[in-house]
């Protein structure tokens, strides 16, 4: 659950002998130690904050395995961190310690487009690599919402999605090979240079979504796909929730798929449309926006066809955007609706739940019967073609029942999720946010196995400490 930000407190400064021996491992110029300074490294999107005790910005890998090791010796936690987009204080320094941003590492160190692949540092932007690949009409697949300024080895920690994951997969999908730096400063490759190859234990996708607490990646080669010549974008207003909720599992029940299909509850287009006027028709109670790409009769074929499946009980329009501003408008309008939340409660609990697609007409009844029950108000949108909804709880601080109804209300949106064989979280992470409801989804053997993993790549417990495993027993 996301916190209310404290005033930051710093810890005590490290001594003199800590601040020596890190400096063997670290340019003098590219450590930081006073509070003032490690501020801005303090915080992720979460909004909590805790000032480390230094912050160093290594510029290649052979500082980092000396970071890492001077770490080692003297025990201080090491948290990595990429542009500090996550939103489950998973790089936020709880337990003090050195903050490793991995911002200077940003090159782009090779590309092949005839094996369809990249290989980049960790700091490298997605906007970057898009570019990159772009040049030579390819593309990778994750597209966060943050993907013009979040890192590579963000996306890849947090096993970032974003809308086109329903065609194309998120970012574990689409790795190919990882190098990565344990909590013992031993430096281990992962994975090929091939979309095929089943030697050994796949580490490299144990690595995607762990949080920096196994390993810091340092480099990676991603899998590139080739670019659609041309995307149409759809628009199905409905009167009513429940409609738009069948249009989806209807679309996804048939051959042509989408590239990217969003959900918008009665608030959600409310707050889209006063964002920017798009012209959504009155009486719109629920939204979906489509994309299909493709090129030629093919596409036109796929589009006509997604339509067809769109139609139905509670449709009042379905147009499609007539020039490529007009979609970018549609998706500008999308973007914006996570910020714009706040102007309809000041505190807001954003979860990104994930159900079978089949499932999500019960998820969607649910969260209107937990809304009654505890007078709360829940916003949905997301990326509905994954079942992956963006469910908000919102409510007033200056209202003492939503106050105390907050909590109990998100336990009961997780229970649901579960009883409908769904699952936590789908591209966020675990970090803080989310740690001590872990053992409500995975089984107790499977954790006992989670454990022993993070002690055989982090055996003093120094990389990321307090994220992403539980450490309560099970209830």
């Amino acid at each position: 659950m996301t916190a209310t930000p404290a005033a930051p407190t710093p810890l005590p400064p490290l001594g003199e002998t800590a601040r020596a021996r890190l400096r063997t491992a670290l340019a003098s110029e590219r450590l930081f130690f006073e509070p003032g300074d490690c501020l801005p490294y303090a915080y992720d999107n979460s909004r909590r904050v805790a000032i480390p005790q230094a912050v160093a910005l290594p510029v290649g890998e052979d500082e980092v395995v000396a970071l890492v090791r001077a770490c080692r010796e003297l025990r201080l936690p090491l948290t990595v961190r990429g542009r500090g987009t996550n939103t489950t204080g998973a790089t936020v320094p709880i337990a003090g310690g050195v903050v490793v941003s991995l911002e200077r590492m940003n090159r782009i160190l090779a590309i092949s487009p005839g094996d369809r692949m990249i290989e980049c540092e960790a700091g490298t932007t997605n906007g970057d690599v898009q570019r990159a690949a772009a040049a030579h009409g390819l593309f990778w697949a994750p597209d966060p919402t943050s993907a013009e300024y979040s890192s590579v080895g963000g996306n890849l920690a947090c096993g970032a999605g974003g809308p086109r994951a329903v065609k194309y997969g998120t970012a574990r999908e689409n790795v190919l090979g990882l190098t990565f730096v344990t909590g013992t400063g031993q430096v281990v490759r992962s994975g090929c240079h091939t979309t095929k190859g089943v030697v050994g234990y796949d580490l490299t996708r144990l690595l995607v979504g762990s949080e920096g607490t196994l390993g810091l990646i340092t480099r990676a080669t991603l899998k590139l796909l080739p670019r659609p010549a041309e995307i149409r974008t759809l628009r199905a207003a409905y009167s009513d929730v429940a409609g738009a909720i069948a249009a989806v599992t209807r679309v996804m029940g048939q051959p042509a798929a989408p590239c990217a299909l969003e959900f918008f509850d009665g608030d959600a287009v409310a707050l889209a449309q006063a964002w920017r006027d798009c012209g959504i028709p009155p009486g719109t109670g629920a939204l979906l926006l489509i994309d299909v790409d493709g090129d030629g009769a093919g596409l036109d074929a796929d589009a006509d066809a997604i339509s067809r499946a769109a139609s139905g009980t509670g449709l009042i329009e379905l147009r499609r955007a007539a020039s490529r501003a007009e979609s970018e408008d549609l998706w500008a309008a999308r973007k914006a609706l996570s910020p714009s939340l706040r102007k309809l409660a000041p505190r807001k609990i954003n979860e990104d739940v994930v159900v079978p697609v089949t499932r999500l007409p019960e998820l969607v009844a649910g969260l209107g019967a937990l809304s009654h029950e505890h007078g709360l108000r829940i916003v949905s949108f997301g990326h509905a073609g994954n079942g992956n909804l963006h469910v908000n709880l919102l409510a007033d601080p200056a209202d003492p029942a939503q106050v105390a109804a907050i909590e109990t209300c998100l336990h009961a949106v997780f229970r649901l999720v579960l009883r409908l064989d769904g699952t936590l979280s789908g591209e966020h992470g675990v970090g803080l946010d989310k740690r001590d409801f872990v053992d409500w989804e995975i089984p107790a053997p499977a954790l006992a196995l989670m454990h022993q993993l993070k002690g055989v790549f982090d055996p003093d417990g120094i990389l990321n400490p307090g994220k992403t495993l539980p450490v309560s027993r099970p209830r």
